[in-house]
């Protein structure tokens, strides 16, 4: 539907540093089509430590924002959290809402997008879990975890004592969480969850494959991934970071939006456009 003579364009972005490479307008907007929605989602590149700033910059056309890396600490006073934002310390979603604390909302999408994402590949009855990595992600996967049922977990770090926090973020969750060193004996569990870059895990991806039956590598670029390899040759099921970049997007256009599109189409519209990036 054009837009008419004196409306309000409703526009929505993407931001980080750097954001070229983001798939979200490509999600996003196939979800505004979807659903009908003569609405603009960009990709605006936003410096470290700009986020407020532009936040605070933006007009009333403005509706929404997916927030990615290094913004996702700094969203987090920038609007009105709920309990999973305050339990991560992260948020990657920015939504107006007059009628929250300072007029908008934030929330963290990632938790309940690997919720989204396993229930879409048949994913069910996780006890144990080992999440390689203890950044941001790490924290959203180790709550996205306990919401699916995961009450033991290992750490995997360079250094175990960088997870400090998500020891006593499991301890807030009643998930008993066990750091070791990347590198060591790794015990089996139900899904390993990689949160780190590609590169970080190469050196020990046979090893880590060996561990679960399930394996979720968060990154989407390079795929695959030696990890997402190894765990291919032993005929586990993989799910990668387009399955995760669409999960949390099912719920982030809910809270732009108000309204529901399916996994499969965001999945869909995010595997195009890496695909068609692959091939120019």
């Amino acid at each position: 539907m054009p837009e008419q003579p004196g409306q309000v364009l409703t526009r929505c972005a993407v931001i980080g540093h750097p954001v070229s490479h983001s798939l979200s307008p490509a999600i996003h907007r196939a979800a505004y089509a979807a659903l009908g929605l003569d609405w603009e989602y960009s990709a605006v590149d936003v410096p470290p430590g700009g986020v407020a700033a532009f936040v605070n910059s933006l007009d009333d056309s403005w509706r929404g924002l997916s927030v990615t890396a290094p913004h996702k600490d700094d969203l987090v006073s920038l609007g009105e959290p709920d309990e999973t934002v305050l339990l991560t310390g992260a948020a990657n979603t920015w939504v107006r809402d007059p009628r929250a604390v300072g007029g908008a909302i934030v929330r963290n999408t990632d938790v309940p997008g690997y919720g989204v994402a396993f229930a879409a590949a048949g994913v069910t009855d996780l006890a144990t879990a080992t999440i390689v990595g203890n950044g941001a992600t790490a924290r959203s996967a180790l709550v996205g975890l306990a919401q699916l049922g995961v009450r033991e977990v290992v750490v995997v770090a360079r250094e175990p004592a960088r997870a400090a926090g998500l020891v006593a973020l499991g301890e807030r969750l009643g998930v008993g969480v066990s750091p070791i060193r990347l590198g060591g004996a790794v015990r089996s569990s139900d899904v390993i969850v990689s949160t780190v870059p590609a590169a970080g895990a190469t050196p020990h991806a046979d090893r880590l494959a060996a561990s679960a039956p399930v394996v979720f590598d968060s990154v989407y670029d390079p795929w695959p991934t030696p990890l997402a390899t190894a765990a291919a040759r032993l005929g586990s099921v993989v799910l990668n970071g387009l399955d995760l970049l669409a999960g949390q997007a099912v719920e982030q256009i809910r809270w732009h939006t108000g309204r529901e599109v399916g996994f499969d189409l965001l999945r869909a519209a995010a595997q195009d456009a890496a695909t068609a990036r692959i091939q120019t």
